[in-house]
């Protein structure tokens, strides 16, 4: 008989995990003889969500979102491959990959409303303010239209749309 028990315990902003496995076997010869064994393992589980690794969009025409992401990135993709139910371009940048996915049986070609339930917008990561001028006036000689810069208490952000008129933001922390 195979026996396995679980607890959950927290210690240090950890949870552990406790494995009991208890082996039991009769052996038979000219007595009863009950032989058991017992192992016991902990694992330890962060309690809080790692970064995240990649972030992947539809959009209605591969084509002409690959040459319009590859102009505003200022980096080619790293990846182009025909997955069978769709096909992915990946980007990369940093430590984060952002993909392009194009389906052949696209279930709508309604352009992105971020107030449906879903994605609001992706954001770009800037060192300052400073460097959000930068790049507005790098949208500007690319002919990507964009907003204000918009200054808040929890930073700055400068809007822009892509072709699909899905939310990209570039974002500065508070100085």
């Amino acid at each position: 008989m195979l026996r396995v028990t679980f607890f959950m315990r927290q210690f240090d902003g950890l949870f552990a995990l406790d494995i009991q496995l208890r082996f039991s076997y009769i052996q038979l010869t000219q007595k009863r003889v009950l032989i058991k064994e017992q192992r016991r393992t902990t694992v330890a589980i962060s309690t809080t969500m790692p970064s995240i690794t990649h972030v992947a969009v539809t959009v209605t025409d591969l084509a002409v979102s690959e040459a319009w992401y590859t102009k505003v990135l200022g980096v080619a993709p790293v990846l182009d491959e025909d997955t069978g139910p769709f096909r992915h371009i990946i980007f990369q940048l940093g430590t984060t990959l952002l993909g392009l996915h194009g389906f052949p049986d696209l279930a709508s070609h309604e352009p992105f409303d971020e107030r449906k339930p879903g994605l609001d917008h992706i954001a770009f990561g800037c060192a300052s303010r400073n460097e959000l001028v930068e790049w507005a006036a790098r949208l500007d000689e690319l002919g990507v239209a964009h907003g204000d810069i918009v200054d808040a208490a929890y930073g700055s952000g400068l809007s822009f749309r892509d072709p699909d008129n899905i939310a990209l933001e570039l974002f500065a922390p508070p100085a």
